[in-house]
């Protein structure tokens, strides 16, 4: 398995950065977009980098926040066959204080779109957890971040989130894009060999 990051925070490869995350993912028989940033910085890096978005055979967006999904519509004009995997809870409205987070909500009931709850199993070995009925060992709230139920803002459940289980030659991967429910409690549902992603917590913040 091979793991290209095509957009965060930082470079080693003098590539522009951006707040947020996308992955290009290699496994044996498949390549995955996981999250698209909050930008087209991901298909202008990935382009730079030689890597052909238009063959991507699947795409997830870890949750419903701009910094991961943000790209969705360029990846879709990109690429016109993969099927976009993200929560049900996706286009729910999200704030940071007054500012909105969410996604670009003209995209909601786009054909490509396929939306998930609980465990989703992609195909053998790629399958899709969102852990919301799990236990947490710590609550770490919610950061100071915003949802929209029954027309008021209330503290995000990150409900919208989900994460990618990658099974492959005996080795169980787990990619997470923000682990808003606490990686701790991630590491501890899913005893992963290795756990890769965006974890948000050594400033106790979240994107």
């Amino acid at each position: 398995m091979r793991i290209t990051a095509l957009t965060e925070n930082t470079t080693e490869y003098n590539l522009p950065v951006e707040h947020g995350l996308s992955l290009y993912i290699e496994t044996e028989d498949r390549t995955i977009l996981f999250d698209t940033g909050q930008t087209d910085l991901f298909a202008k890096n990935a382009e730079k980098l030689g890597i052909d978005l238009a063959s991507v055979k699947i795409a997830v967006i870890s949750h419903g926040h701009y910094d991961h999904g943000g790209g969705i519509k360029t990846f879709l004009s990109i690429n016109d066959k993969a099927p976009v995997y993200m929560s049900r809870y996706a286009f729910e409205e999200h704030y940071n204080g007054e500012k909105y987070i969410g996604l670009d909500k003209s995209l909601e009931g786009s054909e490509r779109i396929i939306l998930t709850d609980g465990v989703t199993k992609i195909s053998d070995g790629l399958t899709l957890y969102s852990c919301n009925e799990k236990d947490k060992l710590i609550d770490l709230g919610s950061f100071g971040l915003n949802m929209i139920k029954d027309g008021k803002k209330v503290p995000d459940d990150f409900r919208h989130e989900h994460f990618l289980l990658i099974e492959e030659n005996g080795k169980r991967v787990l990619i997470s894009g923000c682990s808003h429910k606490g990686i701790i409690n991630i590491q501890e549902w899913f005893k992963p060999d290795v756990l890769i992603g965006g974890f948000h917590f050594s400033k106790l913040c979240m994107c």
